[in-house]
């Protein structure tokens, strides 16, 4: 048995949509399938997390113990992104000043909950270990180093890293000419 689930497996899940050729470990963990989406060749590794509203583009991998907290606010990964091991997205948070209880067993009407959508543009690329927080937009061809904690946008074509993420140079875009050059290859096998 393959350690990912079948074609056949997938369409039967109850996904939002699930397209060709995708690759998801059967020791992730996925929370309200029928609001995610999965488009094609796409993998997700073992022991990633899913949860809530989730659209996910074409050639995007989402590495082990990557975690997606979408909620209703919604994560938005589109095409070519990759979301390294131990990733955690965050587009719903709790307020830990102290003036509202805390933790999914409260009642709603007892804490002060930021929720606002989370997107990586295409090309956006998140290092590991790396926390982002509700509301960011991570821009096209943007990366992220290992380790940093992303509270704010982050411009396209540019590298951050720290904590928080600060700029650091622009990134190259030679990878457009691959891509291309990929689609193009994809086009003429179908």
């Amino acid at each position: 048995m393959s350690s990912f689930y079948t074609e056949a497996e997938l369409m039967e899940m109850g996904f939002k949509y699930i397209g060709k050729n995708v690759k998801i470990s059967r020791k992730t963990s996925i929370y309200d399938i029928s609001n995610i989406s999965v488009d094609d060749n796409t993998r997700i590794d073992d022991f990633a997390l899913l949860s809530g509203h989730i659209k996910i583009g074409k050639h995007v991998h989402i590495a082990a113990y990557a975690a997606l907290f979408a909620g209703k606010a919604g994560i938005e990964v589109e095409d070519f992104c990759g979301l390294s091991a131990r990733c955690n997205v965050y587009a719903a948070s709790d307020d830990y000043s102290g003036q509202a209880l805390t933790n999914p067993t409260v009642p709603e009407q007892y804490k002060l909950i930021t929720s606002k959508k989370v997107i990586f543009k295409k090309h956006a690329l998140i290092g590991a270990g790396c926390t982002v927080f509700p509301g960011v937009i991570v821009g096209e061809g943007a990366s992220v180093g290992a380790m940093s904690l992303i509270t704010r946008d982050v411009n396209p074509w540019m590298m951050y890293v720290g904590v928080p993420a600060k700029e650091l140079r622009p990134r190259e875009k030679a990878l457009l000419q691959l891509e291309e050059r990929l689609l193009e290859e994809e086009k003429n096998e179908s």
